[in-house]
This record gives C-alpha cells, sequence and structure tokens, in this order.
C-alpha cells in the first residue's frame, strides 16, 4: 500500500496529507518492541535553549542511521511494519521515550533541512496511548487531537511541515511510558 492507499485522513489539505493507521501490528507485538527498546536503547537526556533559557528536554532521545550496525532488532522489525504501509527509502529514526505526563513535545514542524523533499516521516507509537495536537501553522487557525494507540501509524507527507504543527502536550492524566519510532529520509 502507498501513502494514498489506505489509512484514515487527518489532514486532507491541497498539498499537505497526515494519515493514521491505528493498528499496523497487533498488541503483544508492540509490548514486545516497547519493552525491547525501554530496555536495551541507551536513552539520553539533553538540553536545549527555549525562551532564552537552558532548559532540560522532556523527554529521553536515542538515534540511529538505519544502515549502522548497532540498530536494534526491534527497529528492523518495526521498520518493516512501517514498510508494509509506506514505500520510502527511510535512512534514520529518532526515538522519543515519554516516562509520565510530564514529558512531552512542543508544538513544531519537523526542520526542513533534515529532511528529503518529498518524501514522508512515519511515526510509530509504542506503549501507553498519548494524544497527539495537530494545528494548522496559518489562518484559519484549526486543531485536533488524536490518540495515538500502541502499535499505530502516523505518517506525514512533506507539505505537511509547511502548513502544519504537531506536538505531545503534558498532561495531569495518569499515563504510562511511551515510546515513538520517526521513520525520516535523511539528506545525503
Amino acid at each position: 500500500m502507498s501513502l494514498l492507499d489506505a489509512g484514515v485522513a487527518l489532514v486532507d489539505h491541497p498539498v499537505a496529507r497526515i494519515d493514521y493507521w491505528p493498528q499496523v501490528c497487533d498488541a503483544a507485538i508492540a509490548d514486545a518492541w516497547f519493552d525491547a527498546l525501554r530496555a536495551g536503547v541507551p536513552w539520553r537526556s539533553d538540553r536545549r535553549m527555549m525562551y532564552e533559557r537552558d532548559v532540560a528536554v522532556p523527554r529521553l532521545l536515542a538515534h540511529y542511521a538505519l544502515a549502522g550496525d548497532d540498530v536494534p532488532a526491534a527497529i528492523h522489525a518495526a521498520l518493516a511494519a512501517v514498510a508494509r504501509v509506506v514505500e520510502a527509502p527511510f535512512t534514520s529514526v529518532g526515538l522519543n521515550l515519554y516516562r509520565d505526563g510530564g514529558d512531552s513535545v512542543a508544538m513544531h514542524h519537523d526542520r526542513l533541512a533534515e529532511l528529503v523533499p518529498g518524501e514522508p516521516i512515519a511515526l510509530l507509537s509504542l506503549g501507553a496511548p498519548r494524544h497527539m495536537t495537530i494545528a494548522t501553522r496559518h489562518p484559519p487557525r484549526t486543531s485536533r487531537r488524536i490518540e495515538l494507540q500502541p502499535g499505530s501509524l502516523l505518517v506525514m507527507n512533506y507539505a505537511s511541515q509547511l502548513h502544519y504543527l504537531h506536538g505531545i502536550p503534558k498532561t495531569t492524566s495518569r499515563v504510562g511510558p511511551r515510546i515513538s519510532l520517526a521513520f525520516r529520509v535523511r539528506p545525503a
């Protein structure tokens, strides 16, 4: 299947598209990948400048070049599941570990200089469900929330980064840990 063949269209703009598949793998497989990655990935905490202050990034991070020798088997298996839905020559995966409701990622678009024009971004969710907010960058301002389920896939085409923002907000609700795998095609 290609990006346009299936999935629920969350955004259907003249050029931007964001699609959602609620289950690209079953719960047992999603749980096994989550457990393997949570225990086996060398997670790191980062700091960055925001609002003229040095702040801790509110989640743990990891990254792999998909051609590397150190890529965990769970990532290769997850990539195979994603490839059954989206045809793209993914070259890297960024991982985010949201430990609880206090971890988040602010509304943003991916850095265009770090993407190959025309290629999608595929986000595979593992672990506890979390809400994602998707909002327009330009008037008229609209937004929507979607609960990303374990084993689900959200695919954003390149043009969506020009027209939409996305983020995982903090929540005071009790939520378990979640890992997102963001598959991208990086420039050579």
